[in-house]
């Protein structure tokens, strides 16, 4: 085990920060009006009483912003996680299905599954975990001599640290947070460490991506004006209704 130097974190996170605030940029600069109102519930805005194109277009750009940062921030996150444990221990990006890092610890395998927040499992995407757990349990022991296994769903954010039992096959811990990091680092100050370097040219890097949301709002709310609104400017649901649900 190796001592973490911060220079080495600031220094991926300068050199790599830049890939998440392009990926979203550019998939911003993809989409399409029609893709997002066929994901939008049309009868919510409705019950809302909403009456303005652009409060609609807004509402429905916004949410899918949230979800699609949440999503290739939480990729970004997973890579700097692995460079992180690859400083200290020695791991690395795992080749088995739904593993993210492996790395030996205290003469064990630990094999990591990597999400952003601890809330983001339901009942089938939990039993996938546990089935790509036990695959690569099975795998290791197969493969490494009886090597003994730890498997860790590990949390970039939130508050969490339990052991789940499952299938009488082994333990499942689960660290979020503060506890993550320290646990892939070996320090308990990291999670904190982390903030400065990660708001590298952020103000900068998020005007510009402000510049293209800007256009793509005004851009949709113009289309949605053209497709979807009677030429008083009222909005014709029974077209929008029948856009996003009809079977034609």
């Amino acid at each position: 085990m190796n001592d973490l130097n911060l220079d080495d974190v600031k220094q991926y996170v300068e050199d790599n920060i830049g890939t998440f605030h392009k990926k979203r940029t550019d998939k911003l600069a993809d989409l399409e009006l029609k893709t997002i109102l066929k994901r939008k519930n049309p009868y919510l805005f409705k019950a809302k009483n909403v009456l303005v194109a652009a409060e609609i277009i807004q509402g429905i750009l916004d949410a899918w912003v949230s979800s699609s940062e949440e999503g290739i921030f939480g990729d970004w996150l997973e890579g700097l996680a692995i460079f992180v444990n690859q400083k200290v221990y020695g791991g690395w990006k795992s080749g088995m299905d739904g593993i993210d890092l492996e790395f030996d610890k205290n003469g064990a395998r630990h094999i990591v599954t990597i999400k952003s927040g601890p809330d983001w499992s339901n009942s089938s995407s939990w039993k996938k975990m546990i089935d790509n757990f036990d695959s690569a349990r099975k795998r290791l022991k197969t493969s490494g001599g009886g090597v003994n296994v730890v498997a860790v769903n590990g949390c970039c954010y939130g508050r969490s640290s339990k052991r789940y039992e499952y299938k009488k096959k082994g333990d499942l811990y689960k660290y979020c947070g503060q506890s993550f990091w320290a646990y892939i680092s070996n320090d308990d100050d990291l999670y904190k460490d982390l903030i400065v370097p990660i708001g590298y040219k952020a103000k900068e890097k998020n005007e510009e991506f402000l510049e293209s949301y800007s256009k793509i709002l005004n851009k949709f709310t113009l289309e949605f004006s053209q497709s979807f609104c009677f030429e008083n400017g009222e909005i014709d649901w029974d077209k929008l209704v029948e856009f996003n649900s009809s079977r034609r």
